[in-house]
């Protein structure tokens, strides 16, 4: 169960509500860190979750396709390449047919100009970040990333489940 109130003591409970409460204030500045960037780069919210998706889907090695995009953002074909053709035009990304056999298959990548962009924007936050991470142990690190990503397998199975739930609960076209 979420705890909504901070508990009275300092035990598990209080711990337990400081996390909670962390990860909401996150999400919270998170936000409105991406909606300055947004808007000081005249992009859409949508634009900017592309982005951010690209991006850590080639820093991974798995660079995504535009129908893996499309699932991601759960934008139509269309929406999809409204949102990949502005980001290609502003500089940000750009599609690569990579595969000789099959020109098909396109993949989306960022760039240059994308890269230089994000660390201009985002680059004293990456340095505060590498400072705060310097402070904790390897053990400590990989607790966190282990906590972290276990919440955003979390959080992606409840979007999922609403977007279930929406679409059996949708009343029927006229």
């Amino acid at each position: 169960m979420v705890v909504f109130n901070p508990p009275d003591d300092d035990g598990a409970a209080g711990l337990r509500w400081k996390v909670v409460d962390a990860i909401r204030r996150y999400g919270t500045e998170s936000s409105r860190l991406a909606q300055a960037f947004a808007a000081e780069h005249r992009l859409q919210p949508s634009d900017l979750q592309a982005l951010v998706a690209v991006m850590s889907a080639e820093g991974r090695g798995q660079p995504l396709t535009p129908g893996q995009l499309r699932a991601h953002l759960g934008l139509s074909s269309a929406g999809t390449s409204y949102v990949i053709d502005r980001l290609e035009k502003a500089g940000h990304v750009r599609r690569e047919r990579e595969d000789p056999t099959d020109g098909r298959l396109v993949h989306l990548r960022y760039t240059e100009q994308g890269m230089a962009t994000g660390i201009a924007f985002f680059g004293p936050l990456g340095n505060d970040t590498e400072e705060l991470m310097d402070q904790l142990t390897p053990n400590e690190l990989a607790t966190v990333a282990h906590f972290i990503d276990a919440m955003v397998t979390s959080t992606q199975t409840h979007l999922l489940a609403l977007a279930k739930n929406r679409t059996r609960h949708r009343p029927p076209e006229r």
